[in-house]
């Protein structure tokens, strides 16, 4: 049994497709935010987390973050390194989900849309999506392996 699991981990395939998965998220996740950077500032200033100057420096960065390293982990480019920064947002979302879970407000995280028309999932549902997102990532990061050659332009 362990030595099926442990093939299965250590497959090229599983772990391209682990990249793709957590890319594809990313980008998918940047388009809105992109699309409509106003909604999404409106967003991140309901979170009372930020000083005002940085909110409209986050809602215009951030999305440009989560495209470029949702695209460097479809393509191969510098896998590993996508991967830590996409951990290191996650671990900041779950933070920041948390925090205003604890202090009781409702509010909707604007991970895929930014339109307030559109349903939130609960909080807790987030999290557990991004703690999810968070072990792609480090099964990215701790790959030993060569990557799979389809569509790895660098090698790590």
């Amino acid at each position: 049994m362990s030595r099926s699991i442990n093939r299965i981990f250590s497959s090229r395939w599983v772990e391209l497709i682990a990249r793709w998965l957590l890319g594809a998220t990313f980008i998918y996740a940047s388009y809105h935010k992109i699309l409509a950077p106003a909604e999404f500032a409106k967003l991140v200033y309901g979170y009372n987390l930020f000083p005002g100057e940085l909110i409209n420096i986050i809602a215009i960065v951030l999305p440009f973050i989560e495209l470029i390293t949702g695209l460097a982990l479809i393509l191969g480019f510098y896998p590993r390194s996508a991967a830590m920064i996409i951990m290191a947002m996650l671990i900041l979302f779950i933070l920041i989900l948390s925090i205003n879970i604890a202090r009781g407000y409702e509010f909707d995280c604007g991970f895929f849309s930014v339109n307030k028309l559109s349903q939130a999932e609960s909080p807790w549902v987030t999290i557990a999506r991004d703690i999810v997102l968070f072990f792609l990532g480090i099964y990215v990061v701790q790959f030993k392996k060569d990557r799979n050659r389809v569509l790895t332009l660098t090698k790590e």
